[in-house]
């Protein structure tokens, strides 16, 4: 069997679910994964004006999860991204949140990873542009969020990756720098951060809209959010970078394909599954560690941070929220910049070709000409046509 994630849950899926009660989103990735790319999801044939047929090609899942067709999905976003993003410094900040919010967060996914968007975009906007502080820049800056919540080895480990520009737009409508040699101190940042997370967490418990672990009582709840409030939480801010580029290329790991690429396993068994990582110790990523889990684990691991439909991920807010598009136009001329014109759509053949300039669009073996979509393929359980596709064959009208 291949060592691929698709193969891993139609081997272990159904093994794993048994006696289980599973979120609906956490059935809809795996059936998704598992049907990627086969006859279960349809597909076209391919065929040259001539009416031969070069072969059948199976539609995608396109599920944010998986990790073997979302590589056209991650550029398009990248390039719209580029786009937009301002020829200024870049910092990148990283919050974490305190492992001991675990058991909440598993229980209030949607509603805990808002908490850590608000907390963060509150906490930047106060120090940077707010009432009445301003101490650190007093102009909007623009800010890119993106969440991840796995760890190199696959646990629980959400943390949010802020790209944000050094500099922003000031209320006259100039670029502004910041005022010191430092952005912003990491001190004052974290302990803000952590009121306002803490005191967005202690709102919502208060009015019913979370979820208690089991076996916990409000009480017991409320007694953590002030014993983590006694703590140092976890905010790193990275050195300043000349262009935010690299940063944005970075996370955009995050927005689709999921918390493992295929090519870190390493081999799968009835049983098991045996993957590589980076540990995060190993800043040149020259060392690889391995870890073998029962694959009823290794499922459990994954689909743990499979976010639920329609919650974003990745929000823009300053500069870079959509409802700014104004501002980050006149910040743009601030910096000799022109406006913001977002890239045509990225179609196959481009993408192919900006990832390989030798690619060539494929065709026919028997006559050269070029091959092109000609029939859909409906959804099925087998290859349609399996008695009449074949390289080379031509199909009879009406067929």
């Amino acid at each position: 069997m291949d060592s691929t994630l698709q193969s891993i849950f139609a081997k272990g899926f159904g093994n794993y679910v048994h006696g289980k009660t599973l979120p609906p989103h956490f059935y809809k990735a795996a059936n998704q994964i598992i049907k990627c790319r086969t006859a279960a999801l349809g597909g076209h044939i391919g065929q040259c004006v001539e009416g031969h047929i070069d072969g059948v090609w199976y539609n995608s899942c396109k599920h944010r999860f998986c990790p073997q067709c979302n590589e056209i999905q991650k550029e398009r976003w990248l390039e719209k991204q580029k786009a937009r993003l301002l020829d200024t410094p870049h910092h990148h900040i990283i919050f974490t949140l305190p492992h001991e919010l675990e058991g909440l967060w598993l229980r209030n996914t949607s509603v805990m990873m808002n908490l850590l968007f608000h907390a963060v975009r509150d906490t930047l906007m106060r120090l940077l542009d707010s009432e009445p502080e301003r101490r650190f820049l007093d102009a909007l800056p623009g800010f890119l969020c993106a969440f991840h919540s796995w760890g190199r080895s696959l646990p629980w480990h959400p943390h949010l990756h802020c790209l944000i520009t050094d500099g922003g737009l000031s209320r006259s409508g100039h670029w502004r720098q910041p005022k010191g040699s430092c952005f912003i101190p990491v001190r004052i940042v974290r302990d803000v951060f952590k009121g306002k997370y803490l005191a967005a967490l202690k709102a919502a418990l208060a009015h019913g809209e979370l979820r208690l672990p089991d076996a916990h009582t409000l009480q017991q709840i409320n007694n953590l959010c002030n014993k983590l409030g006694r703590v140092k939480w976890n905010v790193r801010i990275c050195e300043r970078y000349d262009h935010a580029h690299g940063v944005a290329t970075y996370m955009a790991r995050y927005i689709r394909g999921g918390a493992l690429k295929n090519t870190q396993l390493l081999k799968v068994t009835e049983e098991t599954v045996t993957f590589c990582y980076t540990p995060h110790k190993d800043k040149a990523g020259k060392r690889y560690d391995k870890m073998t889990l029962p694959i009823s684990k290794f499922i459990q691991r994954y689909l743990v941070h499979v976010p639920e439909p329609g919650v974003q991920t990745v929000r823009g807010y300053g500069l870079y929220s959509n409802a700014k598009l104004a501002h980050l136009n006149q910040a743009r001329n601030e910096l000799g910049q022109t406006a913001v014109k977002y890239p045509e759509f990225l179609d196959w053949g481009s993408y192919m070709i900006k990832i390989n300039p030798d690619w060539s669009p494929p065709v026919c073996k028997v006559c050269g000409e070029l091959i092109t979509y000609h029939t859909s393929v409906p959804r099925a359980t087998g290859p349609p046509f399996a008695h009449r596709v074949s390289q080379g064959s031509v199909l009879s009208p009406g067929t």
